[in-house]
């Protein structure tokens, strides 16, 4: 991997107050916790929400997709991008708002259990970033361009071997019956 092929994703600083006004939206809706609202949005939201800011990380390389995210619990993952079967871009009212999208990236494991979704809030031109990393998932599943052996041209040479052989003893059996 070289520096020339990573790519490293920006977060829109926007998504500060989203958090903020976010968890306030959900303490409205406990009703209960609605007068919590004004101290979250004054103190500990504001502190939150930068903290979990500067702790955003996401890189792309030609195999690998690295994120962080987090504060009390901290999410630092490496998904390896063959194992990703769809990468989404959400936009919702609240999002538009404040000139946000979701990138959801979901994958798969070998076993059952093992399929994962994953949410990365405020990635700039996340559009772009999606179809970076589609077209980097099939750069891998294609085949090398030109020249080398590709796995169908080796098929096919084994396929020709074995049948030349089988032509072999076919032609000693027809000597051995007298045929």
């Amino acid at each position: 991997m070289s520096d020339a092929n990573t790519l490293r994703a920006e977060f829109n600083p926007l998504v500060r107050p989203y958090m903020v006004l976010f968890v306030a939206w959900i303490l409205l809706l406990t009703v209960v916790l609605s007068p919590l609202i004004v101290i979250w949005v004054l103190g500990p939201g504001q502190w939150w929400a930068g903290h979990y800011y500067r702790k955003l990380r996401c890189v792309l390389d030609d195999k690998h997709l690295n994120f962080r995210k987090g504060i009390l619990f901290q999410v630092e993952k490496t998904i390896p991008l063959e194992n990703i079967q769809d990468v989404t871009v959400i936009e919702g009212p609240l999002l538009r708002r404040f000139h946000l999208s979701i990138l959801r990236i979901e994958t798969a494991g070998q076993s059952p259990g093992q399929a994962h979704n994953m949410q990365l809030v405020g990635i700039v031109d996340a559009h772009r970033v999606r179809d970076e990393i589609l077209r980097r998932r099939e750069a891998l599943r294609r085949p090398p361009a030109g020249g080398g052996d590709t796995s169908g041209d080796g098929q096919l040479q084994a396929l020709n071997a074995i049948r030349e052989r089988l032509d072999e003893i076919a032609s000693l059996l027809r000597d051995r019956h007298g045929g």
